[in-house]
């Protein structure tokens, strides 16, 4: 029978001074990876910045050696060098060091708004380090005290220094028997470091990492410097950027006489986006009542703003809409925030984010009221990317309906009767008539008739409503079976090939960009995969009792006369459109795998001139009518192959 454990007062393990902070670093730092060792230097970074904060510093400097050490210097006050009334023997220097919980940050007398607020900061980088130096600069004398892992190594020394020096710094070595790796990544100290210096406008941080611990292109010299902080910071990180307009939105608003908030956001026409979220200058990766009080407010803004003004489906945006496609920085400086945990990922505040969400939504109303232009563009997006989001009920019923009941819908698809989609066609065609002919043309087996009635809608410049009320579109979504938008899904593609088979003349050209533009707009994997197609259907015939030939175009016309016909015992016959061409020859020069000739629409080119492509577009299908028909009648049918 084993011995029975004993439980007694002898048991308890009493951890004095730093050692609770040795033994159970997770607690305080969130781990001993790499995300820990730098957590380190944020809580040197962020004692220097309090300084700034309090107004007292306006430089810190930062040294990574090439010794593992990391210095990090400011000119603010310097901490406390008297002896403390608690422990009469010891310096206030030597307390802040080597205990937990004690420091200037617990009232309000000190600091009004700060990053370390448990006392615990300066003192679990001295217990994990393997050494630390502290020097303090005050009154023309430096007071210096060395510790080795939290404990003191050696008593204050004195000495005499210039009088100008003021400030405190701070030379510590992550202890390797606490961290799995003690090298700093230096992308990572660039990159937040000099976010400190965007959120403190008009403070300088002196950046350096020893050369040998640079393997990337990170620079290793520095100086940060943002007069307008977040302002200046955006127009150098957005400033090239696929925005939805020029202006951006911002605002700088007091919670009370010590407390505020900033906000900066960007709008892209795409989906890209950021956010970024601070607290005292503090990273809050995991959001909280800051980040939720801004969505909150510039939502119901944009809510009233829309009501107001009677944009429909307003009702349908949410704060993805918005803020997928947005760049967005969120500050606030406050005393006392509630961090989840010492690592301080995520605010918890419902009264700070009340008072957040409120002056938001009032200042981005006004904003919205007074950029009437911009706000017309930004809801008009936000009410397009609701549509596409929610998947539109009338594009979700196409989407399900079975292909039995395609009888009910204005444009009447003629089906292929293969099973499989391999070298399947789906021709659209323009018209009833030319329908017919394509019908008695077709390989009944592979080759699909979609016939559409006049001109389609221009998707270039509408919103996604009211192509969804579009009977034609609605009837090609659903023949082709692939979905649009966001809902696009290509492995669904019922065809192999879709070609545009319209009329060889000026509306038939139109009519091909129509259908062009919204699979560009909506479907543009298509394109990119090389599945869509423009039919080329002669223009003339040029016939006598012996012999016969098709000419696409004047040019070819006249180049055939003359090597073909050199006497005058021949008759030309203009097609003036698909429908009067009897189904044979259809077969013949349009439809017959073997014979015809295809326009491949294609990106090769437009992949590496995006800009000249959306230029393109608005030029053909844009709002200045007299562009796009000089564009067409220099153009169309004198193309051998189109980029778009």
């Amino acid at each position: 029978m084993s011995k029975k454990s004993t439980y007694k007062a002898k048991d308890i393990e009493v951890l004095e001074g730093l050692e609770p902070v040795r033994k159970r670093p997770g607690m305080y730092i969130g781990s001993t990876n790499q995300d820990g060792l730098h957590h380190l230097v944020n809580e040197i970074l962020d004692n220097s910045i309090d300084e700034v904060l309090a107004g007292y510093a306006s430089k810190i400097t930062f040294h990574y050696k090439k010794n593992g050490t990391i210095t990090i210097k400011d000119d603010g006050r310097g901490i406390p060098i008297d002896f403390h009334p608690k422990y009469k023997n010891k310096r206030a220097l030597e307390v802040v060091l080597t205990t937990l919980h004690a420091g200037g940050k617990f009232n309000n007398n000190a600091y009004k708004t700060s990053g370390g607020l448990h006392g615990v900061g300066i003192s679990v980088v001295n217990a994990l380090s393997s050494n630390l130096k502290v020097s303090v600069f005050k009154d023309g004398k430096v007071y210096r005290q060395e510790y080795a892992k939290g404990k003191v190594k050696s008593k204050v020394i004195i000495e005499k220094c210039n009088k100008k020096l003021k400030g405190t710094e701070i030379v510590f070595l992550p202890d390797q028997t606490i961290f799995d790796i003690t090298t700093y990544d230096p992308k990572k100290l660039y990159n937040f470091i000099n976010m400190k210096s965007v959120l403190v406008g008009g403070t300088t941080i002196t950046f350096e990492i020893d050369k040998e611990l640079i393997k990337d292109k990170t620079p290793n010299v520095e100086n940060f410097y943002y007069k307008n902080g977040i302002e200046d910071f955006f127009k150098l990180e957005y400033s090239n950027k696929n925005k939805l307009f020029e202006k951006d939105f911002s605002l700088k608003n007091k919670l009370n006489q010590y407390e505020n908030f900033e906000v900066y956001i960007t709008f892209n026409k795409i989906e890209s986006s950021s956010l970024l979220s601070y607290c005292n200058t503090i990273e809050t990766p995991d959001g909280g009542s800051h980040e939720i009080g801004v969505k909150n407010g510039l939502l119901k803004a944009i809510k009233l703003y829309g009501q107001k003004n009677q944009i429909t489906k307003i009702n349908n945006i949410s704060q993805n809409d918005l803020f997928d496609f947005s760049n967005v920085i969120i500050s606030i400086f406050i005393n006392e925030p509630s961090f989840e945990g010492q690592t301080k990922k995520r605010i918890v505040m419902p009264k700070i984010q009340k008072e957040i969400e409120k002056k938001s939504q009032e200042e981005f109303l006004l904003w919205l009221n007074s950029n009437k232009k911009n706000s017309r563009i930004l809801l008009e997006n936000l009410v397009e990317r609701a549509l596409q989001r929610t998947d539109l009920s009338k594009i979700q019923n196409l989407d399900r309906k079975n292909f039995k009941e395609r009888n009910r819908l204005p444009g009447k698809l003629v089906d292929c009767s293969s099973k499989s989609t391999e070298n399947t066609e789906i021709f659209i065609v323009e018209g009833d008539s030319a329908g017919g002919s394509a019908k008695q043309a077709r390989n009944r087996e592979l080759q699909a008739i979609l016939p559409l009635r006049g001109k389609i809608l221009n998707v270039h410049n509408v919103g996604l409503s009211k192509i969804a009320d579009n009977n034609e579109i609605q009837n090609l979504i659903q023949s082709l079976g692939c979905g649009i938008g966001k809902n696009f899904d290509i492995k669904k593609l019922r065809y192999d090939k879709i070609i545009l088979m319209t009329d060889a003349d000026v509306d038939g050209s139109h009519i091909a960009t129509l259908l062009i533009t919204f699979f560009y707009k909506y479907m543009k994997k298509i394109i990119d995969d090389n599945r869509l197609y423009i039919a080329m259907p002669p223009l003339f015939k040029i016939y006598s009792k012996n012999k016969y030939f098709y000419a696409f175009d004047e040019k070819e016309k006249n180049s055939i006369l003359k090597k073909e016909f050199k006497s005058d015992e021949y008759n030309i016959t203009r097609f003036k459109g698909l429908g009067e061409m009897p189904a044979n020859q259809l077969k013949d020069t349009t439809m017959d795998q073997s014979k015809r000739k295809l326009i491949s629409v294609n990106v090769k080119k437009a992949k590496n001139d995006l800009k000249n492509t959306e230029k393109l577009f608005q030029t053909l299908m844009g709002k200045q009518a007299d562009l796009r028909f000089q564009f067409i009648q220099k153009n169309a049918n004198f193309i051998k192959n189109l980029d778009i």
